[in-house]
């Protein structure tokens, strides 16, 4: 897809604030999906904070995740360097992507924490990686006939949250998630208890929200073996506070603070329809100043541009694929 810098553009480095460069970033092979997930880890500061927290003795390692995407991650700061992200993509593509082919940016979300976590040799870091973007949920399946419940404790780095074919809102979306199902007969759940196969009731219950929220809008859906794009309106706000989360709270949950809230800071937008393009949206200083990031071109931008992406309107416009919000309390400032 090509690129359009309009005159407002700035290609390759702007000065965002005193503290913080947002920089463009050339595609590389069919790039664009890195690109956008490094705009947004760029805008995390929490993340380089925590990779800078290791000092690795023996030198550069080509293969390393951690070490190449905090070396990118700290290049993109440098107006001077020509080609910050390069390594971090020929890291990966010795390992984990195949070159020059699409790519999904939740899946490369995914991979790129997954990678960090586990090639950390410092396990007291990996574990901090981890916990940044880790949401830690149980499945509960209830016995209809004698109510036992056998609980599946699982962890996700985004929230998958399935959109349907009319106009959505995050908070419907999240409802959606955590909404009990029964079970058909045709998937009876065995139950120790009855020592016997019975009819169910399924449900996913939240245990712990972390620091930093991914919220996967899944918008590609698999219709009789053919994967389509879902370009419905999902409108979505800048803040919410986590009583959002208040009816699908496990009984085991870590108690949801009232006075807590989430402000979203980086969106990654998918363009296109199967095949398509990725950019991100960025607000680095959670104020009201946001930026565009189009591979190479970065140009200053508004709320009024990123609630664009809700969908709806223009089959083919950007629309909204990874929300990016930050854990705040209600009296903390900025």
């Amino acid at each position: 897809m090509g690129k359009y810098c309009s005159k407002m553009s700035y290609p390759y480095s702007r000065s965002v604030s005193r503290d913080y460069e947002a920089r463009g970033l050339l595609n590389y092979r069919l790039s664009c999906y890195v690109n956008a997930l490094l705009q947004s880890f760029s805008a995390t500061p929490e993340l380089l904070d925590i990779l800078n927290k290791w000092h690795p003795s023996d030198g550069t390692d080509e293969r390393n995740v951690p070490l190449q995407l905090r070396n990118a991650l700290e290049a993109m700061r440098e107006t001077s360097h020509p080609a910050p992200h390069k390594d971090f993509l020929n890291c990966l593509y010795r390992q984990a992507i195949q070159p020059s082919t699409q790519q999904d940016a939740d899946e490369i979300f995914h991979i790129i924490l997954n990678l960090s976590q586990k090639q950390m040799p410092d396990a007291a870091v990996a574990q901090e990686i981890r916990s940044l973007y880790e949401i830690k949920v149980e499945t509960q399946v209830v016995c209809s006939k004698c109510k036992f419940i056998l609980r599946v404790p699982s962890s996700l780095f985004s929230l998958p949250l399935a959109i349907s074919e009319r106009e959505n809102t995050l908070e419907s979306c999240i409802n959606s998630f955590f909404k009990l199902q029964k079970l058909p007969n045709s998937e009876k759940f065995y139950c120790d208890r009855c020592d016997e196969k019975q009819p169910s009731t399924h449900e996913v219950k939240l245990v712990s929200l972390p620091p930093i929220l991914c919220v996967h809008l899944k918008r590609f859906r698999n219709d009789a073996g053919f994967t389509r794009k879902l370009s419905n309106k999902v409108t979505f706000p800048k803040s919410f506070s986590t009583e959002i989360f208040a009816s699908g709270q496990s009984e085991n949950a870590d108690c949801l603070k009232t006075d807590e809230y989430y402000s979203l800071y980086a969106v990654v937008v998918h363009i296109g329809t199967m095949f398509g393009h990725y950019t991100a949206f960025i607000s680095p200083n959670q104020d009201e100043m946001w930026f565009y990031a189009d591979d190479s071109c970065v140009r200053p931008s508004t709320w009024e541009d990123v609630q664009d992406t809700y969908g709806g309107s223009r089959q083919y416009g950007g629309t909204a694929y990874l929300l990016l919000y930050r854990k705040k309390s209600s009296n903390s400032s900025g």
